[in-house]
């Protein structure tokens, strides 16, 4: 008989192509080993028809998604960066179809572990350097991932990253005494678990619960109802499995969505000549003062780019995917002729 886990995962398998559905790019996926062969990071590869030797030189795009997400969240931006340069996209360690390894306890060794990972599959995928791009909770590995191993990295692009503030002082006292006491409660009892718990307890109806708390997601990447279906389908089975990613989320994280290590007091020990480009939506709930901070006060003689996207959310690559994709692509063709370095500065 099989086990509920092989079964989930290949429901899990069959809605990730669903929701892929429509990509017209060369499409690959595959395993890339990595944890010395004892886990995998699932991997897309994506290039367009009959690309050519110039096509091939240019320095390839690497898209990581987010908490509680997967590659195939990226099925709005897959076609448009594709056309352009080769364009990876992997389920970050513990989420989607990439191996559930228990994470070390520790913050920094289980941020260290994640980076590593992606060193791993960095060194397996044979890529000499790279563009990084990470929404999210991906952003906030990828500026990790720059502070290790600088040498293969091009230029990071972080799009709307967490984890980047200092948690305010004040913010224990406003909750403590603003807050009804039965949100107090329920917000303890809800810090016992790893955040996505009540997918899994919701078993087969959990896509119907993510419809009905999110019924916007849908509607984000898909005007049609059975494609919308499927993306509910495919954000439940990225997180129907043994949450590892969950867990090591929780232990780099505090209450309340405050990362215990916070980027903004490291990004200036990222190497002056890496170039930053920060993306952000204009209503989105994550606030962009990090990437001004970082422009103009941890990192003035490099080169930081900061962008509002208007009319996005959080999910900015959906929620004004053309928009969007547009801004990579000149980002990414400035890295082509080398306009992403002019303004680096060393004293």
């Amino acid at each position: 008989m099989l086990s509920n886990f092989t079964v989930i995962g290949r429901s899990l398998c069959v809605v990730h192509n669903q929701t892929c559905l429509g990509v017209r790019s060369v499409f690959t996926t595959f395993s890339a080993p990595v944890w010395n062969g004892k886990s995998h990071v699932w991997t897309a590869v994506l290039q367009k028809k009959d690309a050519d030797d110039a096509y091939q030189e240019k320095t390839p795009i690497v898209l990581v998604h987010g908490f509680g997400g997967g590659l195939a969240m990226w099925c709005k931006n897959f076609d448009a960066l594709a056309a352009n340069r080769t364009t990876y996209a992997i389920d970050l360690l513990g989420f989607g179809r990439s191996g559930r390894p228990t994470f070390s306890v520790d913050p920094t060794m289980a941020e260290l572990e994640w980076v590593r990972s992606l060193e791993q599959w960095r060194k397996e995928m044979k890529l000499d350097k790279m563009i990084l791009l990470g929404h999210s909770l991906g952003g906030y590995l990828c500026s990790s991932y720059a502070l290790e191993f600088p040498e293969a990295v091009r230029h990071v692009i972080l799009v709307d990253p967490w984890g980047f503030p200092l948690k305010p002082p004040e913010t224990e006292r406003h909750f403590n005494y603003n807050v009804p006491l039965w949100v107090k409660s329920l917000a303890h009892f809800l810090s016992l678990f790893n955040p996505l718990w009540t997918l899994r307890a919701a078993g087969p109806w959990g896509p119907t619960l993510i419809r009905r708390v999110r019924p916007d997601l849908g509607r984000k990447f898909f005007s049609d109802p059975v494609k919308q279906q499927s993306l509910f389908d495919y954000v439940y089975h990225c997180n129907a499995l043994p949450p590892s990613g969950e867990v090591a989320f929780s232990t780099i994280s505090v209450p309340f969505g405050w990362a215990k290590r916070p980027m903004i007091s490291r990004i200036e020990k990222i190497r002056e000549d890496i170039p930053l480009t920060f993306i952000y939506g204009s209503r989105s709930w994550v606030d962009c003062g990090p990437g001004y901070t970082t422009k103009y006060q941890l990192r003035p003689y490099s080169y930081v780019r900061v962008e509002i996207i208007r009319g996005a959310g959080h999910h900015v690559y959906a929620d004004q995917s053309e928009a969007f994709n547009d801004l990579i692509n000149e980002i990414c063709d400035d890295v082509d002729k080398g306009l992403d370095v002019e303004e680096v500065k060393v004293y």
